[in-house]
């Protein structure tokens, strides 16, 4: 006899954050578009709050200890669409390099692949520093490159500029490892296997 499957709670703070960040996309995209000092604070302001809702629902799903699959999924998937949609929108508005914003997007995608087909064989690649430390310059960056405008003593593209490139360099560095690791798992994999 089989027994019912256990409901699970969807509705938790995590997922609620998660679910926020993804709602406030469209809102940086709309005060981006329309430029001007204000509206470019204004996005930026949305972005920090989205990278804050990226802190805290990890922070709550450890801490209540509702870490679900269903959060383990949205969440890097909402990450995704948040850090792509904000690099389209500064590519439009001359703010960051195409180039730049290609490299970033296709190693994150790249990334969530190898982790894709990692977890598919039951192997798991944890985070590591280098990504974490990519993660925050990223944040930085897009944070300042929205805001653009020169707000007292600080020049905001300059800084946003400068977390970019820095962000750039961890991300093509932590996605070696990634590949480095990928690899190490796949041909162990394949000699036990053999």
């Amino acid at each position: 006899m089989n027994r019912p499957a256990e409901r699970v709670n969807l509705i938790t703070v995590p997922n609620i954050l998660t679910s926020l960040r993804i709602l406030l996309i469209p809102g940086i995209v709309v005060f981006a578009y329309n430029d001007g000092r204000t509206s470019s604070f204004l996005a930026s302001l949305l972005f920090l709050l989205a990278s804050l809702t990226d802190y805290f629902d990890g922070y709550f799903a450890r801490r209540s200890k509702t870490v679900t699959s269903m959060g383990k999924m949205f969440d890097p998937m909402a990450d995704k669409v948040l850090v792509t949609a904000s690099l389209i929108m500064l590519v439009y508005l001359h703010r960051a390099p195409a180039w730049v914003a290609i490299i970033i997007v296709s190693r994150e995608l790249a990334v969530s692949g190898l982790r894709s087909m990692a977890s598919a064989t039951g192997t798991i690649i944890q985070a590591e520093s280098l990504g974490k430390y990519k993660t925050t310059c990223q944040s930085f960056a897009l944070i300042f490159l929205f805001a653009h405008y020169r707000l007292w003593v600080v020049d905001c593209h300059f800084v946003g500029t400068y977390f970019l490139y820095v962000a750039l360099i961890l991300g093509i560095w932590s996605g070696a490892d990634y590949f480095r690791k990928f690899l190490a798992a796949a041909l162990k994999e394949d000699r036990a296997g053999g």
